[in-house]
């Protein structure tokens, strides 16, 4: 974790590099999975899509096919290694913790001027909880997924029961995640999250604002910078 607070510059690393090539990883792959899907369905000549510019390939089935492979691919690649390689290094910010159900109902009331937002840690708890219910709607369009390609191209005389089943789950985790995609979309949108925005590009956020918002996290930054200096001393 490159975390780092940047007093001169008043900015403070929020996340590495490699956090950020995970989360465009994983935000792009599944919009091209969106569209794509959208794509297999017969409505890109109804609807006209086709003559969006760029999108004259949108009604060709196997295009939209190929292209959905190839993102679903990297989508479970970048998938696994995050689980991976933030588990194996005991990174637990994002998961969910008690009482976050409560704090994110009295964040959100801070909203609109029913009381103040209490001190947060790196992650709004609301975050957290965002985060545990898009990993499991993408590991069940994974796990469908897989069934449904592993039928397309080894077994096309798997069984109708079980390629039904799995087609139906792929249906209804697909309408979740467009659901779940749009609520983020509202998320960044409101005021108070703005400048968290600039974090999903360069991974810095400014220092005051995660002073005032996350001091939680910028005081157990501080101290551990302290008892760093005291020991090298």
């Amino acid at each position: 974790m490159a975390e780092k607070i940047l007093a001169a510059r008043n900015l403070v690393v929020r996340h590495a590099t490699l956090e950020l090539i995970e989360h465009w990883a994983i935000a792009l792959s599944g919009l091209v999975l969106l569209l794509t899907g959208i794509f297999e369905l017969p409505v890109a000549k109804r609807y006209y899509i086709i003559t969006v510019p760029g999108l004259g390939w949108s009604a060709d089935f196997i295009t939209s096919l190929y292209l959905h492979y190839t993102a679903a691919f990297i989508l479970t690649l970048a998938g696994v290694f995050h689980v991976f390689y933030h588990g194996l290094r005991g990174e637990k910010g994002l998961l969910p913790q008690k009482g976050d159900l409560a704090q994110s109902i009295t964040v959100i009331k801070s909203f609109i001027g029913l009381g103040k937002e209490p001190p947060m840690h790196k992650y709004l708890p609301e975050q957290r909880l965002a985060y545990m219910g898009m990993a499991f709607i993408i590991l069940m369009l994974i796990v469908s997924g897989l069934v449904k390609t592993y039928k397309n191209i080894y077994a096309p005389d798997m069984s109708h029961t079980v390629l039904l089943m799995a087609t139906w789950i792929h249906n209804i985790f697909f309408v979740l995640f467009f659901l779940a995609f749009l609520a983020h979309m509202a998320a960044i949108a409101l005021r108070p999250n703005w400048p968290m925005v600039r974090g999903i590009f360069t991974g810095k956020v400014r220092l005051d604002y995660a002073r005032h918002r996350h001091a939680l996290w910028l005081n157990k930054m501080e101290t551990k910078k302290r008892l760093g200096l005291k020991k090298k001393y």
